[in-house]
């Protein structure tokens, strides 16, 4: 990725980055970091998706964000209420084939653990959808957040311990599959983050959640790639 290029990047996640109408997302916190540090024409959010997850409907289909100064192109992304890594393995490769994305920025993991699949499957979806997008563009780079615990991974021992292992997995993952001609980073989950405080419901971010998640990625790309600066949203 040249940095004469404005980069192009490709938001993928499940309802923690989805958002639902009414939120303002990780997403958001993070396109006004960027927009602050690069400029409005400096980088760009590409994907197939814009939409917040309404519940009402049990889809896709609202385009009420609180903020109407951002930009429908910003919107951009490639996420989902309920989809995880094994749903999103089969789309990312034409995601990025289709958009040009340069950078991955991924929060995936909870919801395949919470009601699809074990540590060990979550993985190898995880290394099907990183194959995936390398095949589609091989340099492509990928900042990966680790899941970062809801209540439930707090209330059930069992049910964090399998947060925990597949953490492990990811990070190994990460280190094993990165590469010089498509680099990987395991961005730091906040260390503060709290449920009770940082979701609306346990699960999903609230404002400071949104600004703790945005921080992660943003402080994986300036601290990695020199991209952008030091987080400042909050």
């Amino acid at each position: 990725m040249r940095a004469s290029v404005p980069p192009r990047f490709l938001l993928v996640g499940d309802s923690q980055t989805i958002g639902k109408a009414g939120d303002h997302t990780w997403r958001y916190r993070l396109w006004r970091h960027l927009r602050r540090c690069l400029g409005e024409d400096g980088f760009a959010f590409v994907g197939p998706r814009e939409a917040l997850y309404d519940v009402g409907a049990d889809a896709a289909v609202s385009y009420a964000y609180p903020d109407e100064d951002f930009p429908q192109h910003a919107r951009r992304h490639l996420a989902g209420w309920g989809e995880g890594w094994q749903h999103m393995a089969p789309l990312v490769g034409p995601a990025v084939r289709e958009s040009g994305a340069d950078v991955l920025l991924v929060a995936l993991g909870l919801i395949d653990l919470g009601f699809y699949t074990n540590p060990e499957q979550t993985a190898e979806n995880a290394h099907r959808f990183l194959t995936a997008a390398r095949e589609a563009r091989p340099g492509v780079r990928a900042v990966v957040l680790p899941v970062v615990a809801n209540v439930r991974a707090r209330r059930e021992p069992e049910f964090g311990a399998q947060v925990e292992r597949f953490n492990e997995l990811l990070a190994k993952l990460v280190a094993d599959l990165g590469s010089s001609a498509s680099p990987l980073l395991l961005a730091t989950a906040p260390a503060d983050w709290d449920p009770e405080r940082d979701t609306y419901d346990g699960t999903h971010p609230g404002p400071s959640g949104e600004h703790k998640l945005a921080a992660a990625f943003a402080t994986a790309l300036h601290q990695g790639w020199g991209i952008g600066g030091p987080y400042t949203g909050v």
